[in-house]
C-alpha cells in the first residue's frame, strides 16, 4: 500500500478532552534544531565567516537564498513575526542598500557558490515596495546569485497591498511562487485582529496569478483568533476552497505576548478555548481532505499533483526557516535583519535591531548578532526531528546508514518513555517496533510533542515563556 492509499483509509481523528488537556502544552514549531531559544552571542561574525568559508569549498552542492524585508504599512494584532511598521518610504529605502550590500559580501565570501536552487523573500510584506523597486533589488541580487534551471522563486504578498502590476513585474523576474495571507475571511475576525482584508482583494489576486502563470499559489490561514468558530471557520474555508490553491497552510495561532508586547491588545476573552480551538484544526482536516488535499505534516495541505505532496508520499519533505520545502539538504544564507542563515552545520541570525542591522553592513562587518554551532548529538536529533515532523516516521536503517547509530540503543530513554504507561504509544499517537517509529493520523496533529521527546535541550527551558502551545 502506497502512503497515499494508507492516507485515504485512515480513520478521523476522535480527541478527548483528558488528552488535548494533557498534550496542548508549550513547545517548539522545530523549523530548526536546535531551537532559536538556544542561539547565543557567544557564536557571532567570526564564527559565521568561517562556516561560509567551508560552504565556499562544496561548490555542487545546493543553495538557498532568503531575503528578510520587515516592512509593514500597519501591524496586525495577531502577527509573530519580525516587522517594522512604517509609512515612511525613505526609511525602507535605505533598508534595500544594506540587503544589496549584504548579499554582495556575503557572495564575495562564497566564491564560486553561488547557485541558487531555492530563493524565497518573505516579511514583513515585500510587496510594501513598489514594483520598480522589487525589479531593481532582484537585479543588484542575481548579478551576485544565479537561480538554477527550474529553482523554486518565491514570495510572500499581502493581498491588501499587492497589485497586479506587482504580479506582473514578479512574474516576469520568474518567480513561480505565491504565498498569500488571508489568515480569516470573516469581517468580525479581522476587526478583532486589526486585518480588515475585504475577500474581493483575495480572489481577485489569486485570478491574477493564476492567469499569469504562477507555478503554485499558497494561502495561509490561522485557527485560533478571537471571535472564531466553527461556522464562520467553516466559511472562511468554503471561500478558500472556491479558489482551490495549490496548497493551504493552517496555522494554530501562537500567543506570545512576552515576545510580541502588541499581542496585548488581543482581547483574550474572545479566544477559542482548548477544545474550539482543536475543533477549528479538526474542521480544516476534514473540509480540506474531503475536497482531495493531502494532509502534509502538521499544518500544511497540498493538492496530490502539487510537488509538496508529491514529496510528502516519497518521504523526501524536508523543513527549514521557509516552512516545509522540497528542497532536501540545502543550506541557507539568510540576508536582511534578523534573517537566519543555516550554513555547515551552524545556525546565524543576523541583528534584529535595523539601527544595529545597518551599523553593522556599513561598516563592512558581517551583521550576525547570534548563533550556534552544532555537535555531532545536535545533527543527529535533527535529522531525527526533522524526520518526524516532516514524514510522521522515523526508520532506524537510515539512521544507521548517516550517523552509525542504533536507535534501539542509543534512544533507548526516548523510546520507553514513548511506550511508558500513558505515553505516547497508549494514546495512540505513535506506533514503535524495532527503532523505527511511526506517528499515527490521531499524531499528526500532536507531532510536536512527539518530537519533543528527543529534544534535550528542552529542560533548560522549563518554566520560561518561550513556546507557544503545541495545538
Amino acid at each position: 500500500m502506497t502512503a497515499a492509499e494508507a492516507d485515504a483509509v485512515e480513520p478521523r481523528i476522535v480527541v478527548t478532552p483528558d488528552l488535548l488537556a494533557k498534550y496542548d502544552r508549550p513547545g517548539p514549531r522545530y523549523t530548526s534544531y536546535p531551537t532559536a531559544v538556544e542561539f547565543h552571542d557567544g557564536f557571532g561574525p567570526d564564527d559565521y565567516a568561517d562556516r561560509l568559508a567551508d560552504a565556499a569549498q562544496r561548490v555542487d552542492d545546493p543553495l538557498s537564498l532568503y531575503v528578510h524585508l520587515p516592512f509593514c504599512e500597519q501591524r496586525c494584532s495577531f502577527c509573530a513575526c519580525h516587522v517594522v511598521v512604517t509609512g515612511k518610504q525613505s526609511v525602507a529605502d535605505a533598508y534595500l542598500d544594506r540587503v544589496v550590500a549584504e548579499a554582495r559580501a556575503t557572495a564575495a565570501r562564497l566564491g564560486d557558490r553561488r547557485v541558487l536552487q531555492q530563493y524565497h523573500w518573505g516579511g514583513g510584506t515585500p510587496t510594501y515596495y513598489p514594483p520598480a523597486a522589487l525589479v531593481e533589488l532582484h537585479r543588484q541580487l542575481t548579478s551576485e546569485f544565479e537561480l538554477a534551471p527550474g529553482a523554486e522563486v518565491a514570495l510572500e504578498v499581502d493581498p491588501r497591498v499587492t497589485t497586479d502590476e506587482h504580479l506582473v513585474a514578479l512574474r516576469e523576474l520568474g518567480f513561480n511562487r505565491i504565498s498569500m495571507g488571508v489568515q480569516d475571511a470573516d469581517e468580525e475576525v479581522q476587526q478583532l485582529i486589526g486585518r480588515h482584508q475585504t475577500w474581493e482583494q483575495t480572489a481577485n489576486l489569486h485570478a491574477t496569478a493564476r492567469r499569469l502563470g504562477y507555478g503554485s499559489i499558497n494561502i495561509d490561514l490561522i485557527y485560533g483568533l478571537p471571535g472564531q468558530d466553527e461556522r464562520t471557520f467553516s466559511r472562511s474555508l468554503d471561500l478558500v476552497l472556491e479558489l482551490r490553491p495549490d496548497r493551504l497552510a493552517v496555522y494554530s495561532f501562537a500567543l506570545v505576548p512576552w515576545m510580541r508586547p502588541h499581542q496585548k491588545r488581543i482581547d483574550t476573552a474572545r479566544l477559542p478555548d482548548r477544545d474550539l480551538k482543536f475543533g477549528l484544526l479538526s474542521l480544516a482536516i476534514s473540509r480540506l481532505t474531503d475536497a482531495g488535499y493531502r494532509q502534509i505534516g502538521m499544518d500544511h495541505f497540498a493538492l496530490p499533483d502539487d510537488e509538496l505532496a508529491i514529496a510528502h508520499d516519497d518521504r523526501t519533505l524536508s523543513r527549514n526557516f521557509m516552512g516545509y520545502t522540497t528542497k532536501r539538504g540545502t543550506e541557507i544564507i539568510g540576508l536582511g535583519s534578523s534573517a537566519i542563515s543555516d550554513v555547515a552545520d551552524a545556525y546565524a541570525q543576523n541583528h534584529r535591531r535595523l539601527a544595529s542591522y545597518y551599523e553593522s553592513v556599513d561598516s563592512g562587518a558581517i551583521p550576525v548578532e547570534r548563533g550556534i554551532a552544532l555537535d555531532a548529538d545536535d545533527r543527529l536529533r535533527r535529522f531525527v526531528i526533522t524526520e518526524l515532523m516532516c514524514n510522521g516516521r522515523l526508520r532506524s536503517t537510515e539512521v544507521a546508514e548517516r550517523f552509525g547509530v542504533d536507535v534501539a540503543t542509543h534512544f533507548a530513554a526516548e523510546l520507553e518513555a514513548l511506550q511508558a504507561s500513558g505515553g505516547l504509544v497508549e494514546a495512540g499517537m505513535v506506533q514503535v517496533a524495532d527503532g523505527d517509529i511511526e506517528a499515527t493520523s490521531l499524531g499528526r496533529p500532536f507531532i510536536r510533542n512527539v518530537a519533543m521527546v528527543f529534544d534535550t535541550r528542552l529542560a533548560a527551558t522549563k518554566g520560561k515563556q518561550v513556546f507557544s502551545r503545541t495545538v
